[in-house]
């Protein structure tokens, strides 16, 4: 994969992750489970940053 499809993943990625946070919709809703409904958006959130930090790993100068 080149540099350029790498960079724009991971753009792709983490504007997703940062949707998907700010969403009314939610697979756990925080109006219903409280605090525990804020893991979901958390662990995609976390997930995301994983994905992002393996793709720009790769990455060669």
């Amino acid at each position: 994969m080149s540099n350029r499809r790498r960079v724009v993943a991971a753009v792709l990625i983490g504007v997703a992750a940062i949707v998907y946070g700010i969403s009314p919709l939610d697979l756990a809703p925080e109006a219903i489970l409280g605090p525990l409904g804020l893991l979901d958006d958390a662990g995609v959130l976390v997930g995301a940053g994983i994905a992002v930090w393996k793709l720009l790993q790769g990455r060669s100068k």
